[in-house]
Protein backbone atom coordinates (compact mmCIF):
# COMPACT_ATOMS: atom_id res chain seq x y z
CA UNK A 1 0.00 0.00 0.00
CA UNK A 2 1.12 3.65 -0.42
CA UNK A 3 -0.07 4.94 2.71
CA UNK A 4 0.16 4.20 6.27
CA UNK A 5 -2.73 3.81 9.25
CA UNK A 6 -3.24 5.19 12.15
CA UNK A 7 -5.87 3.49 15.03
CA UNK A 8 -7.31 5.08 18.20
CA UNK A 9 -7.42 3.05 21.24
CA UNK A 10 -10.55 3.25 24.09
CA UNK A 11 -8.08 4.83 26.28
CA UNK A 12 -6.22 7.59 23.39
CA UNK A 13 -9.96 8.44 22.06
CA UNK A 14 -10.90 9.57 25.84
CA UNK A 15 -7.97 11.46 25.87
CA UNK A 16 -9.01 12.83 22.35
CA UNK A 17 -12.00 14.11 23.76
CA UNK A 18 -11.49 15.23 27.15
CA UNK A 19 -8.62 17.21 25.45
CA UNK A 20 -11.18 18.68 22.52
CA UNK A 21 -13.60 19.89 25.69
CA UNK A 22 -11.00 21.41 27.45
CA UNK A 23 -9.43 23.47 24.17
CA UNK A 24 -6.42 21.60 24.03
CA UNK A 25 -4.07 20.59 21.35
CA UNK A 26 -5.71 17.27 19.67
CA UNK A 27 -1.34 15.93 19.64
CA UNK A 28 -1.77 13.07 22.62
CA UNK A 29 1.39 10.47 23.06
CA UNK A 30 -1.48 7.48 23.67
CA UNK A 31 -1.78 7.15 19.81
CA UNK A 32 -1.02 4.19 18.48
CA UNK A 33 0.38 4.50 14.94
CA UNK A 34 0.83 1.47 12.47
CA UNK A 35 2.64 1.17 8.75
CA UNK A 36 2.20 -2.76 9.39
CA UNK A 37 -0.17 -5.35 10.83
CA UNK A 38 1.75 -5.17 14.14
CA UNK A 39 1.11 -1.83 16.22
CA UNK A 40 3.73 0.14 17.62
CA UNK A 41 3.34 2.78 20.23
CA UNK A 42 4.68 6.02 19.42
CA UNK A 43 3.75 9.81 19.78
CA UNK A 44 1.82 11.18 16.80
CA UNK A 45 -0.41 13.76 15.84
CA UNK A 46 -4.48 13.10 15.01
CA UNK A 47 -3.37 13.39 11.33
CA UNK A 48 -3.01 9.69 9.23
CA UNK A 49 -0.92 9.38 6.66
CA UNK A 50 -3.23 9.29 3.69
CA UNK A 51 -1.44 9.73 -0.15
CA UNK A 52 -3.00 6.98 -2.34
CA UNK A 53 -1.98 7.46 -6.02
CA UNK A 54 -4.79 5.68 -7.74
CA UNK A 55 -8.42 5.75 -7.10
CA UNK A 56 -11.18 3.33 -8.31
CA UNK A 57 -14.61 5.30 -8.26
CA UNK A 58 -17.13 3.19 -8.09
CA UNK A 59 -20.70 5.07 -9.48
CA UNK A 60 -24.10 3.88 -9.31
CA UNK A 61 -26.65 3.71 -11.93
CA UNK A 62 -29.50 6.44 -11.29
CA UNK A 63 -32.91 5.36 -11.93
CA UNK A 64 -32.78 7.19 -15.22
CA UNK A 65 -29.82 5.11 -16.86
CA UNK A 66 -31.57 2.47 -15.10
CA UNK A 67 -34.57 2.18 -17.67
CA UNK A 68 -32.25 3.52 -20.13
CA UNK A 69 -30.76 0.03 -19.97
CA UNK A 70 -33.94 -2.11 -19.80
CA UNK A 71 -34.77 -0.04 -22.85
CA UNK A 72 -32.21 0.69 -24.53
CA UNK A 73 -33.94 0.52 -28.04
CA UNK A 74 -36.36 3.75 -27.42
CA UNK A 75 -35.47 6.90 -27.91
CA UNK A 76 -35.32 9.61 -24.79
CA UNK A 77 -38.71 11.08 -26.21
CA UNK A 78 -39.77 7.49 -26.13
CA UNK A 79 -38.67 6.66 -22.87
CA UNK A 80 -40.26 9.42 -21.10
CA UNK A 81 -43.32 8.71 -22.87
CA UNK A 82 -42.74 5.11 -21.37
CA UNK A 83 -42.39 6.61 -17.86
CA UNK A 84 -45.09 9.43 -17.85
CA UNK A 85 -47.92 6.75 -18.84
CA UNK A 86 -46.58 4.32 -16.05
CA UNK A 87 -46.85 7.20 -13.50
CA UNK A 88 -43.75 7.55 -13.26
CA UNK A 89 -42.78 11.50 -12.62
CA UNK A 90 -40.14 12.15 -15.10
CA UNK A 91 -38.65 15.46 -14.32
CA UNK A 92 -38.16 14.43 -11.21
CA UNK A 93 -36.34 11.18 -12.48
CA UNK A 94 -34.31 13.79 -14.73
CA UNK A 95 -33.64 16.47 -11.69
CA UNK A 96 -32.10 13.54 -9.10
CA UNK A 97 -29.65 12.18 -12.37
CA UNK A 98 -28.34 15.41 -12.46
CA UNK A 99 -27.82 16.13 -9.34
CA UNK A 100 -26.07 12.55 -8.54
CA UNK A 101 -23.64 13.38 -12.23
CA UNK A 102 -22.52 16.14 -10.38
CA UNK A 103 -21.62 14.86 -7.18
CA UNK A 104 -20.03 12.14 -8.86
CA UNK A 105 -17.87 14.93 -11.18
CA UNK A 106 -17.25 16.88 -8.50
CA UNK A 107 -15.23 13.85 -6.74
CA UNK A 108 -13.53 12.97 -9.77
CA UNK A 109 -12.33 16.22 -10.36
CA UNK A 110 -11.65 16.75 -6.67
CA UNK A 111 -8.86 13.82 -6.55
CA UNK A 112 -7.56 14.70 -10.00
CA UNK A 113 -6.64 18.17 -8.73
CA UNK A 114 -4.51 16.47 -6.01
CA UNK A 115 -2.62 14.61 -8.41
CA UNK A 116 -4.04 11.08 -8.28
CA UNK A 117 -4.95 8.89 -11.00
CA UNK A 118 -8.72 7.97 -11.09
CA UNK A 119 -10.72 5.31 -13.37
CA UNK A 120 -14.60 6.11 -13.14
CA UNK A 121 -16.25 2.28 -13.73
CA UNK A 122 -20.08 1.64 -12.77
CA UNK A 123 -21.03 -2.01 -11.82
CA UNK A 124 -20.75 -3.42 -14.98
CA UNK A 125 -16.86 -2.98 -15.02
CA UNK A 126 -16.26 -3.40 -11.55
CA UNK A 127 -13.65 -5.95 -12.11
CA UNK A 128 -11.03 -7.65 -10.15
CA UNK A 129 -8.64 -6.38 -12.32
CA UNK A 130 -9.48 -2.57 -11.68
CA UNK A 131 -9.78 -3.48 -7.82
CA UNK A 132 -6.06 -4.48 -7.67
CA UNK A 133 -5.28 -1.48 -9.74
CA UNK A 134 -6.78 0.78 -7.21
CA UNK A 135 -5.27 2.08 -3.52
CA UNK A 136 -9.09 3.31 -2.35
CA UNK A 137 -12.36 2.45 -3.60
CA UNK A 138 -14.21 5.51 -3.73
CA UNK A 139 -18.09 4.97 -3.99
CA UNK A 140 -20.49 7.58 -5.36
CA UNK A 141 -24.22 6.65 -4.57
CA UNK A 142 -25.60 5.76 -1.64
CA UNK A 143 -25.41 2.75 0.69
CA UNK A 144 -26.31 0.56 -2.07
CA UNK A 145 -23.37 1.06 -4.15
CA UNK A 146 -21.51 1.59 -0.17
CA UNK A 147 -22.40 -2.42 -0.24
CA UNK A 148 -21.21 -3.30 -3.92
CA UNK A 149 -17.90 -2.32 -3.65
CA UNK A 150 -17.41 -3.76 -0.15
CA UNK A 151 -18.67 -7.26 -1.05
CA UNK A 152 -15.43 -7.80 -3.50
CA UNK A 153 -12.72 -6.22 -1.08
CA UNK A 154 -11.11 -9.36 0.77
CA UNK A 155 -7.36 -6.88 1.65
CA UNK A 156 -8.43 -5.49 5.01
CA UNK A 157 -6.05 -3.28 3.98
CA UNK A 158 -7.86 -1.64 1.06
CA UNK A 159 -10.50 0.92 1.93
CA UNK A 160 -13.84 1.92 0.74
CA UNK A 161 -14.85 5.48 1.39
CA UNK A 162 -18.49 6.44 0.24
CA UNK A 163 -19.82 10.16 -0.94
CA UNK A 164 -23.79 10.00 -1.04
CA UNK A 165 -24.44 11.81 -4.05
CA UNK A 166 -28.28 12.70 -3.22
CA UNK A 167 -28.73 12.86 0.36
CA UNK A 168 -31.97 14.19 0.02
CA UNK A 169 -33.36 10.68 -0.85
CA UNK A 170 -30.40 8.60 1.19
CA UNK A 171 -29.91 8.57 4.18
CA UNK A 172 -26.29 7.03 3.46
CA UNK A 173 -25.24 5.13 7.02
CA UNK A 174 -22.33 3.89 4.99
CA UNK A 175 -20.67 6.98 3.24
CA UNK A 176 -19.45 10.31 4.66
CA UNK A 177 -21.88 12.58 6.51
CA UNK A 178 -23.66 14.65 3.97
CA UNK A 179 -22.59 17.93 4.36
CA UNK A 180 -19.87 16.27 2.16
CA UNK A 181 -22.08 15.44 -0.61
CA UNK A 182 -21.53 19.25 -1.44
CA UNK A 183 -18.13 19.99 0.16
CA UNK A 184 -16.60 17.70 -1.66
CA UNK A 185 -13.38 19.45 -1.72
CA UNK A 186 -13.67 19.99 1.80
CA UNK A 187 -14.04 16.18 2.48
CA UNK A 188 -10.82 15.44 0.33
CA UNK A 189 -8.72 17.72 1.69
CA UNK A 190 -9.03 16.81 5.04
CA UNK A 191 -8.58 13.15 3.46
CA UNK A 192 -4.67 14.07 2.33
CA UNK A 193 -4.22 15.65 5.23
CA UNK A 194 -4.79 12.78 7.53
CA UNK A 195 -8.06 14.40 9.46
CA UNK A 196 -10.00 11.39 9.89
CA UNK A 197 -9.80 8.07 12.41
CA UNK A 198 -9.86 4.41 10.11
CA UNK A 199 -13.03 2.11 11.30
CA UNK A 200 -13.07 -1.26 10.98
CA UNK A 201 -16.17 -2.82 9.94
CA UNK A 202 -16.63 -6.33 11.04
CA UNK A 203 -18.13 -9.19 7.93
CA UNK A 204 -19.79 -11.87 7.74
CA UNK A 205 -17.98 -15.32 6.49
CA UNK A 206 -19.75 -17.74 4.73
CA UNK A 207 -18.70 -21.30 4.54
CA UNK A 208 -21.45 -23.61 2.34
CA UNK A 209 -21.33 -27.79 2.94
CA UNK A 210 -23.64 -29.46 0.78
CA UNK A 211 -24.27 -31.10 -2.58
CA UNK A 212 -24.90 -28.66 -4.77
CA UNK A 213 -22.68 -25.65 -3.31
CA UNK A 214 -20.83 -24.92 -6.68
CA UNK A 215 -24.14 -24.04 -8.16
CA UNK A 216 -23.55 -20.40 -9.93
CA UNK A 217 -25.22 -18.16 -7.67
CA UNK A 218 -28.28 -15.41 -8.79
CA UNK A 219 -27.95 -11.81 -9.37
CA UNK A 220 -30.61 -10.43 -8.09
CA UNK A 221 -30.31 -7.28 -9.76
CA UNK A 222 -30.60 -9.26 -13.05
CA UNK A 223 -33.85 -9.98 -12.29
CA UNK A 224 -35.25 -6.38 -12.60
CA UNK A 225 -32.58 -5.57 -15.14
CA UNK A 226 -32.45 -7.47 -18.84
CA UNK A 227 -29.01 -6.25 -19.13
CA UNK A 228 -27.10 -9.19 -17.26
CA UNK A 229 -24.24 -6.42 -15.00
CA UNK A 230 -22.32 -10.08 -13.68
CA UNK A 231 -20.76 -7.96 -10.54
CA UNK A 232 -19.34 -11.43 -8.79
CA UNK A 233 -18.91 -13.03 -12.30
CA UNK A 234 -15.27 -12.84 -12.40
CA UNK A 235 -14.70 -12.85 -8.66
CA UNK A 236 -16.33 -16.44 -8.78
CA UNK A 237 -14.35 -17.78 -12.08
CA UNK A 238 -11.11 -16.54 -10.29
CA UNK A 239 -11.65 -18.38 -7.02
CA UNK A 240 -12.28 -21.63 -9.02
CA UNK A 241 -9.19 -20.86 -10.91
CA UNK A 242 -6.91 -19.90 -8.17
CA UNK A 243 -7.65 -22.84 -5.56
CA UNK A 244 -7.52 -26.35 -6.61
CA UNK A 245 -9.93 -27.30 -3.52
CA UNK A 246 -12.58 -24.89 -4.80
CA UNK A 247 -13.30 -27.13 -7.43
CA UNK A 248 -16.40 -29.28 -7.86
CA UNK A 249 -15.60 -33.45 -7.66
CA UNK A 250 -16.99 -35.43 -10.36
CA UNK A 251 -19.36 -37.12 -7.88
CA UNK A 252 -22.19 -35.43 -6.92
CA UNK A 253 -23.46 -37.20 -4.90
CA UNK A 254 -20.54 -36.69 -2.58
CA UNK A 255 -20.49 -33.39 0.05
CA UNK A 256 -18.46 -30.52 -0.52
CA UNK A 257 -17.58 -27.53 1.46
CA UNK A 258 -17.09 -24.08 0.03
CA UNK A 259 -15.86 -20.47 1.49
CA UNK A 260 -17.93 -18.41 -0.45
CA UNK A 261 -15.46 -15.69 -2.05
CA UNK A 262 -17.84 -12.82 -1.22
CA UNK A 263 -18.25 -11.03 2.36
CA UNK A 264 -21.31 -9.90 4.20
CA UNK A 265 -21.70 -6.50 5.19
CA UNK A 266 -24.57 -5.99 6.29
CA UNK A 267 -26.79 -9.07 6.91
CA UNK A 268 -27.15 -12.67 5.44
CA UNK A 269 -30.52 -14.17 4.64
CA UNK A 270 -31.72 -17.60 5.01
CA UNK A 271 -35.53 -18.18 3.45
CA UNK A 272 -37.66 -19.81 1.00
CA UNK A 273 -37.32 -17.84 -2.65
CA UNK A 274 -41.40 -17.15 -2.49
CA UNK A 275 -41.82 -15.49 0.52
CA UNK A 276 -45.31 -16.62 1.40
CA UNK A 277 -44.13 -20.10 1.93
CA UNK A 278 -43.16 -21.75 5.85
CA UNK A 279 -39.24 -21.72 5.76
CA UNK A 280 -37.77 -24.87 7.51
CA UNK A 281 -34.18 -24.62 9.26
CA UNK A 282 -32.36 -26.06 12.15
CA UNK A 283 -30.09 -23.38 14.03
CA UNK A 284 -26.73 -24.31 16.50
CA UNK A 285 -25.70 -20.87 17.95
CA UNK A 286 -21.92 -20.79 19.47
CA UNK A 287 -21.28 -24.45 18.70
CA UNK A 288 -24.20 -25.56 20.60
CA UNK A 289 -27.22 -28.27 19.92
CA UNK A 290 -29.01 -27.16 16.47
CA UNK A 291 -32.92 -26.26 17.39
CA UNK A 292 -35.61 -26.61 14.34
CA UNK A 293 -37.42 -23.94 13.86
CA UNK A 294 -40.20 -23.40 11.05
CA UNK A 295 -40.38 -19.65 10.26
CA UNK A 296 -40.41 -17.17 7.65
CA UNK A 297 -36.47 -16.72 7.46
CA UNK A 298 -33.59 -16.16 9.48
CA UNK A 299 -31.39 -13.13 9.38
CA UNK A 300 -27.96 -12.85 10.37
CA UNK A 301 -26.63 -9.17 10.68
CA UNK A 302 -23.59 -7.72 11.22
CA UNK A 303 -23.36 -3.96 13.48
CA UNK A 304 -23.35 -2.25 10.04
CA UNK A 305 -26.58 -3.96 9.24
CA UNK A 306 -27.97 -3.27 12.70
CA UNK A 307 -29.11 -0.18 11.23
CA UNK A 308 -31.27 -1.52 7.92
CA UNK A 309 -32.89 -4.75 7.63
CA UNK A 310 -32.67 -5.95 10.70
CA UNK A 311 -33.38 -2.86 12.90
CA UNK A 312 -36.99 -2.79 10.87
CA UNK A 313 -37.53 -6.29 11.66
CA UNK A 314 -36.74 -5.69 15.38
CA UNK A 315 -37.90 -2.31 16.17
CA UNK A 316 -41.29 -1.65 17.94
CA UNK A 317 -43.53 1.37 17.01
CA UNK A 318 -45.02 3.76 19.77
CA UNK A 319 -48.63 1.80 19.53
CA UNK A 320 -47.10 -1.38 20.75
CA UNK A 321 -45.88 0.28 23.42
CA UNK A 322 -48.70 2.34 24.58
CA UNK A 323 -50.80 -1.44 23.97
CA UNK A 324 -48.40 -2.89 26.90
CA UNK A 325 -48.88 0.12 28.79
CA UNK A 326 -53.11 -0.10 28.70
CA UNK A 327 -52.40 -4.33 29.32
CA UNK A 328 -50.06 -3.35 32.45
CA UNK A 329 -52.37 -0.88 33.90
CA UNK A 330 -55.27 -3.31 33.87
CA UNK A 331 -53.67 -6.32 35.24
CA UNK A 332 -52.34 -4.26 38.24
CA UNK A 333 -55.67 -2.47 38.39
CA UNK A 334 -57.34 -6.44 38.45
CA UNK A 335 -54.19 -7.43 40.87
CA UNK A 336 -55.08 -4.55 43.46
CA UNK A 337 -58.64 -5.29 43.61
CA UNK A 338 -57.91 -9.40 44.07
CA UNK A 339 -55.66 -8.23 47.14
CA UNK A 340 -57.37 -5.85 48.75
CA UNK A 341 -60.61 -5.72 47.30
CA UNK A 342 -60.45 -1.97 46.57
CA UNK A 343 -59.56 -0.70 43.50
CA UNK A 344 -56.62 1.78 44.06
CA UNK A 345 -55.65 4.90 42.32
CA UNK A 346 -54.26 4.03 38.73
CA UNK A 347 -50.83 5.06 37.52
CA UNK A 348 -51.74 6.20 33.65
CA UNK A 349 -48.56 5.23 31.59
CA UNK A 350 -50.70 4.43 28.19
CA UNK A 351 -51.95 8.27 27.74
CA UNK A 352 -47.88 10.14 28.72
CA UNK A 353 -46.91 9.84 24.85
CA UNK A 354 -43.53 12.05 26.09
CA UNK A 355 -43.05 8.16 28.08
CA UNK A 356 -44.16 6.35 25.12
CA UNK A 357 -41.68 7.76 23.02
CA UNK A 358 -38.83 8.09 25.41
CA UNK A 359 -39.54 3.80 26.01
CA UNK A 360 -39.75 3.18 22.24
CA UNK A 361 -36.53 5.00 21.51
CA UNK A 362 -34.73 3.48 24.03
CA UNK A 363 -35.90 0.08 22.88
CA UNK A 364 -35.26 0.32 19.35
CA UNK A 365 -31.77 2.41 19.97
CA UNK A 366 -30.32 -0.62 21.69
CA UNK A 367 -30.94 -2.66 18.35
CA UNK A 368 -27.92 -1.59 17.22
CA UNK A 369 -24.63 -2.47 18.04
CA UNK A 370 -21.01 -1.67 17.22
CA UNK A 371 -20.10 -1.85 13.32
CA UNK A 372 -16.53 -3.09 14.81
CA UNK A 373 -18.28 -6.23 17.38
CA UNK A 374 -16.79 -9.76 16.58
CA UNK A 375 -20.59 -10.65 17.35
CA UNK A 376 -23.07 -11.57 15.02
CA UNK A 377 -26.98 -11.01 16.12
CA UNK A 378 -29.30 -13.18 14.18
CA UNK A 379 -33.30 -12.97 14.39
CA UNK A 380 -35.76 -15.57 13.50
CA UNK A 381 -38.94 -14.57 11.62
CA UNK A 382 -42.27 -15.05 12.55
CA UNK A 383 -41.43 -18.15 14.17
CA UNK A 384 -44.01 -21.04 13.87
CA UNK A 385 -45.02 -23.25 17.42
CA UNK A 386 -45.86 -26.78 16.29
CA UNK A 387 -46.72 -29.78 18.05
CA UNK A 388 -44.14 -31.56 15.83
CA UNK A 389 -41.60 -28.45 17.01
CA UNK A 390 -40.40 -26.90 20.26
CA UNK A 391 -42.95 -24.15 21.22
CA UNK A 392 -42.00 -20.77 19.83
CA UNK A 393 -41.06 -19.58 23.37
CA UNK A 394 -38.36 -22.27 23.77
CA UNK A 395 -36.58 -21.11 20.79
CA UNK A 396 -34.82 -17.79 21.15
CA UNK A 397 -35.94 -15.45 17.90
CA UNK A 398 -32.83 -13.01 18.73
CA UNK A 399 -29.67 -13.35 20.17
CA UNK A 400 -26.07 -12.68 19.85
CA UNK A 401 -23.37 -15.36 18.51
CA UNK A 402 -19.90 -15.46 17.54
CA UNK A 403 -20.28 -18.47 14.85
CA UNK A 404 -24.26 -20.04 13.84
CA UNK A 405 -24.46 -23.25 12.25
CA UNK A 406 -27.53 -23.37 9.74
CA UNK A 407 -29.04 -26.13 8.29
CA UNK A 408 -31.77 -26.19 5.16
CA UNK A 409 -34.61 -28.37 5.51
CA UNK A 410 -36.43 -25.87 2.49
CA UNK A 411 -37.17 -27.18 -0.97
CA UNK A 412 -36.49 -23.96 -2.99
CA UNK A 413 -34.63 -21.53 -0.51
CA UNK A 414 -31.74 -19.41 -0.74
CA UNK A 415 -28.96 -17.68 1.43
CA UNK A 416 -28.86 -14.01 0.00
CA UNK A 417 -25.85 -11.94 0.73
CA UNK A 418 -26.46 -7.84 1.57
CA UNK A 419 -29.56 -8.22 -0.83
CA UNK A 420 -27.57 -9.14 -4.17
CA UNK A 421 -26.24 -11.84 -4.55
CA UNK A 422 -28.08 -15.64 -3.94
CA UNK A 423 -27.13 -19.07 -3.50
CA UNK A 424 -28.81 -21.84 -3.48
CA UNK A 425 -29.68 -23.02 -0.23
CA UNK A 426 -31.62 -26.58 -0.32
CA UNK A 427 -32.96 -29.50 1.76
CA UNK A 428 -29.41 -30.77 3.17
CA UNK A 429 -27.22 -28.01 2.80
CA UNK A 430 -25.41 -26.39 5.64
CA UNK A 431 -24.20 -23.22 6.04
CA UNK A 432 -21.67 -22.24 8.84
CA UNK A 433 -21.42 -18.38 9.56
CA UNK A 434 -18.26 -16.50 11.50
CA UNK A 435 -16.43 -12.92 12.01
CA UNK A 436 -12.92 -13.11 11.55
CA UNK A 437 -10.66 -9.96 12.26
CA UNK A 438 -8.95 -10.80 8.65
CA UNK A 439 -12.10 -10.05 7.42
CA UNK A 440 -12.83 -6.67 8.25
CA UNK A 441 -13.06 -3.69 5.75
CA UNK A 442 -11.19 -0.80 6.40
CA UNK A 443 -13.28 2.53 6.22
CA UNK A 444 -12.96 6.52 7.77
CA UNK A 445 -14.35 8.02 10.47
CA UNK A 446 -14.96 11.89 10.13
CA UNK A 447 -12.59 12.87 13.46
CA UNK A 448 -14.47 16.82 14.12
CA UNK A 449 -17.98 14.92 13.88
CA UNK A 450 -17.07 11.70 16.00
CA UNK A 451 -15.67 14.00 19.02
CA UNK A 452 -18.17 17.02 18.83
CA UNK A 453 -20.98 14.56 18.82
CA UNK A 454 -19.69 12.10 21.32
CA UNK A 455 -21.35 12.93 24.46
CA UNK A 456 -18.60 11.44 27.12
CA UNK A 457 -19.15 11.15 30.94
CA UNK A 458 -15.59 11.24 32.44
CA UNK A 459 -16.94 9.81 35.85
CA UNK A 460 -17.51 6.67 34.13
CA UNK A 461 -14.70 4.43 32.59
CA UNK A 462 -17.16 1.85 30.99
CA UNK A 463 -18.24 4.22 28.60
CA UNK A 464 -15.26 3.82 26.11
CA UNK A 465 -14.92 -0.15 26.65
CA UNK A 466 -18.70 -0.23 25.65
CA UNK A 467 -17.25 2.01 22.05
CA UNK A 468 -15.88 -1.17 21.32
CA UNK A 469 -18.47 -3.78 22.69
CA UNK A 470 -22.00 -5.24 21.54
CA UNK A 471 -24.90 -4.18 23.49
CA UNK A 472 -25.39 -7.18 24.38
CA UNK A 473 -27.95 -6.29 26.88
CA UNK A 474 -30.49 -4.66 24.73
CA UNK A 475 -30.84 -8.38 23.78
CA UNK A 476 -31.05 -10.87 27.13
Amino acid sequence: MRFQFLRLTNTSYRCLVERRKHGMSLCTPFMKYASTPQLHMTRRSLHTIFQPKRVLILTKLSRLEFEKLRQPEQSDGELESVLRHRGSDYSTLLYHHYIHKGCESRVHKCFQEFGVETRLVNRFNYTQENIDWADVIVTTGGDGTFLMAANRIQDRNKPVIGFNTDPTRSEGYLCLPKKYSVNVREAVRKLFEGKFLWTFRRRIRITLTGECVFEPPVELHDQQLAHPEFRFFDCLQEQHQSAGTCEAPANSATQRTRVLPVLALNEVYFGECVSARVSYIEVGVDGGEKVKSKNAGLCVTTGTGSTSWSYNINKISKSMVKDLFEIIEQDENEQTIALSGIPQNKVIRSTNNLLIDRITTMYNSKLIFNPESGFMQYTIRDPISSYTLPCANEICPRGLAKRLDVRSRCFDACLVIDGGLSFSFNDGTHATLEVHDSDALRTIVDVEREIDNHNFNSSNDNDMSSKSKLVSDSLT
